[in-house]
């Protein structure tokens, strides 16, 4: 059994490849069709074998550093089967059909086993390495074809942001390209496209973010052309309201919908530019600051009309408030972080919130309460937290700059 254990597991599929297949070492005019056809449906089986003795390997084994080599023998294996059988096909000029769909059936499975490692194993390869030519020049083949499937499906219909997209990945398909291609770059565009295949492009979508959407925000798609497309039409649906109050609250959801989205981890389009979760972060973030000022704006001069100009002065002297742009909760995260770091030393935490709070006003509150901002500090929401950390997050990028 140890011997057995301990067999090439790709012994069929190198010998296929390396002999029978190889003009050079093999009469391939001599097979006959009976048996071609026999290697097809081997070809076939041997990829699901395959698969599921992958599968099994990295599952029996326990150690991180064992898989991951493993799957690099297995990546690296296929790789150099597939440069092989291209080397093949191009020497034996097939005339036959059926040794053309011989080789044909040999590249569509080896890049299957290459898309089933990338796919379930991409945490044990390395993303940086480089494309082998020959691989690179498969990938973008089968790309191609799925993007042309992809195309007609969608040529009567009207969509943007499938146009970016598509738009894209016919670039990276362009044999033209001389600039560095990495395993990440293949990976990427590969999920990019199983995405694309998958989405229900019929069904009546009633959420914030469209299905294409979604996925391009979960895998972190941070093109500069979607994310000014996004931007855009969230606010022309935001704009459509009424009124600021009416514009606050969709808003907000819209921020809520985008925060609730799933994320693919350590994934991004483009590596030398921000996160896509940054950029519309940081953009929700200034749109509900400017229209929390905006509404505070619109209530100040309805509430002058009613008293006293000169008597409003005075008391606006006395207060010396200072607007704060934050809500209650996000300050009062703030000044609790500040006291229990000792930034802000003093006899207690309430000390602290009773001595600063009362010369703070917040766009919808002119008189804040200390004690019930100290109280809530301790129950913030999520949204509250996340805030109060890109405020602070825009102070140091300020304090950089300086």
């Amino acid at each position: 059994m140890k011997n057995a254990n301990k067999s090439y597991p790709l012994e069929w599929l190198d010998l296929l490849i390396t002999v029978t297949l190889n003009p050079s070492k093999t009469d391939i005019g001599a097979i006959t069709d009976v048996q071609l056809n026999n290697i097809i449906l081997r070809i076939s089986e041997e990829n699901l074998r395959l698969q599921l003795l992958i599968k099994s390997q990295v599952f029996s084994t326990n150690k991180e550093n064992e898989i991951k080599l493993l799957i690099k023998q297995y990546h690296s294996s296929f790789i150099i089967l597939l440069n092989q059988t291209l080397e093949n096909q191009k020497a034996a000029i097939p005339r036959k059909l059926i040794l053309k769909n011989t080789y044909k059936s040999l590249l569509v499975n080896i890049d299957e086993l290459l898309s089933f490692i990338e796919t379930h194993f991409a945490n044990y390869l390395s993303p940086e390495e480089e494309v082998p030519e020959t691989y690179l020049s498969v990938t973008r083949k089968e790309l191609r074809k799925k993007l042309d499937r992809l195309k007609s499906k969608h040529k009567r219909i009207t969509n943007p942001v499938m146009d970016i997209v598509l738009k894209r990945l016919y670039r990276f398909t362009d044999t033209n390209l001389r600039y560095k291609i990495a395993f990440r770059d293949i990976f990427y565009k590969k999920d990019l496209v199983r995405g694309l295949e998958e989405i229900d492009w019929n069904s009546v979508n009633n959420k914030a973010f469209s299905p294409i959407d979604e996925l391009l925000i979960y895998l972190n798609f941070n093109s500069k052309g979607y994310i000014n497309l996004l931007t855009e039409r969230i606010s022309q649906c935001i704009n459509s309201c009424d009124n600021s109050i009416e514009k606050m609250d969709r808003l907000l959801y819209y921020y809520k919908a985008f925060n609730q989205l799933h994320r693919k981890p350590s994934l991004v389009l483009n590596p030398n530019y921000h996160d896509l979760e940054t950029i519309l972060g940081n953009w929700f973030t200034q749109e509900i600051l400017y229209l929390e000022k905006k509404l505070h704006l619109s209530v100040v001069p309805l509430q002058s009309k009613k008293e006293n100009p000169v008597e409003k002065q005075s008391t606006a002297k006395e207060k010396q408030k200072v607007l704060c742009m934050l809500s209650t909760d996000q300050i009062g995260l703030i000044l609790r972080a500040s006291d229990e770091l000792r930034i802000l030393v003093a006899k207690s935490m309430s000390q602290i919130f009773k001595t600063i709070v009362p010369h703070l006003s917040t766009p919808y509150k002119e008189d804040l309460s200390y004690d019930g901002m100290r109280s809530k500090s301790y129950v913030a929401e999520e949204r509250d937290k996340q805030i109060a950390i890109e405020t602070l997050e825009r102070i140091i990028k300020k304090i950089k700059e300086y």
